[in-house]
């Protein structure tokens, strides 16, 4: 069989030498055993080092070094996306390039696959992550899953295999707002989750920090189910409940107060506050799903590729 190794990158020049060595040390020791062949597909996701400097050495060197370059930063979920779509391979495996993804782990998920997974997912452990991270982590798992239609393993990273089945099912969905850990779990098929030890990043420093993982939390949660409306639905009706329940409150002390009743003026500015607040959470919500709604209608592509060599790796490595 063929695999394909999906990798995405954004300015990655200080380990992908490191990466790469690696990675192509262990498909080579696998070629002619569990692999027939083999092909590496970078995706330069608007890098501005020498990323891509570094994979047209490469592709140069071996013709099943494959990259695209996007013509500017599109995101994760599109460097995957463009990855499926350009794939020639019986498989592909996601792996992060900065080998936090070990590259051991490839013959156990090829392995699984030979089993009859469709999907093969790494679930890596929270050791060695600050407490502020990992705690965060398991808020986003705890409200995913109980505001989304599927269900979302705490640890599950990007690091998957997905069979030729899976990966079209998954090209399949056109939306542009895409939470690829949701719709992973979506397209469904057999999976096995295999767990490993997490790594620390090698060299550079991570592209994904708090408020970008922060902006990715509520991209899932909103992008991928209609719960927080019906949740804003149902507060609402609880706020009225409780006003009503006051209202009959104030109006029992009004009638057995016998004329020394004080209308409660710190409660009245105590009320306006709260419930502004919560209208302005509301429309915030609201503003994100018809933010949605207006990229989805304007069916803009999911990224635009500046240069690739595909084609010409594809004669090369046939002739």
């Amino acid at each position: 069989m063929k695999l394909s190794i999906l990798i995405t990158l954004l300015n990655e020049e200080l380990v992908l030498p490191q990466t790469h060595r690696e990675i192509s040390n262990q498909l080579e020791q696998m070629l002619g055993k569990e692999l027939s062949d083999y092909e590496i597909l970078y995706i330069d996701d608007g890098s501005s080092d020498k990323t891509f400097e570094l994979i047209e050495e490469f592709a140069r060197e071996n013709d099943r070094i494959k990259y695209i370059r996007f013509s500017r930063n599109f995101g994760r979920e599109s460097g995957i996306l463009a990855g499926f779509k350009y794939a020639s391979g019986d498989a592909v495996m996601v792996m992060d390039g900065d080998l936090q993804h070990p590259p051991y782990l490839i013959p156990l998920f090829l392995e699984a696959y030979n089993e009859g997974y469709d999907i093969v997912s790494g679930q890596r452990t929270r050791e060695g992550e600050s407490f502020v991270g990992s705690s965060f982590a398991r808020l986003f798992y705890f409200l995913s899953n109980r505001s989304m239609d599927v269900h979302l393993t705490d640890g599950k990273s990007e690091l998957r295999l997905l069979s030729r089945k899976a990966m079209e099912a998954f090209v399949s969905m056109p939306e542009y707002n895409r939470f690829n850990k949701g719709l992973y779990e979506w397209i469904g098929f057999k999976e096995k989750v295999i767990p490993y030890k997490n790594e620390t990043r090698k060299a550079g420093k991570s592209k994904f920090g708090f408020k970008k993982s922060l902006n990715y939390a509520i991209q899932g949660i909103i992008s991928f189910n209609d719960r927080p409306l019906r949740v804003c639905i149902q507060f609402g009706f609880i706020c009225l409940g409780l006003a009503l329940l006051y209202l009959v409150f104030e109006l029992m002390k009004y009638i057995f107060a016998a004329g020394n009743y004080v209308s409660g003026y710190f409660t009245t500015i105590a009320a306006i506050i709260l419930f502004s607040g919560v209208q302005l959470i509301f429309i915030g919500i609201l503003g994100e799903y018809i933010g949605k709604i207006y990229y989805e209608v304007k069916r803009r592509p999911h990224f635009i590729i500046e240069e690739t060599n595909i084609e010409q790796a594809k004669k090369n490595h046939i002739g």
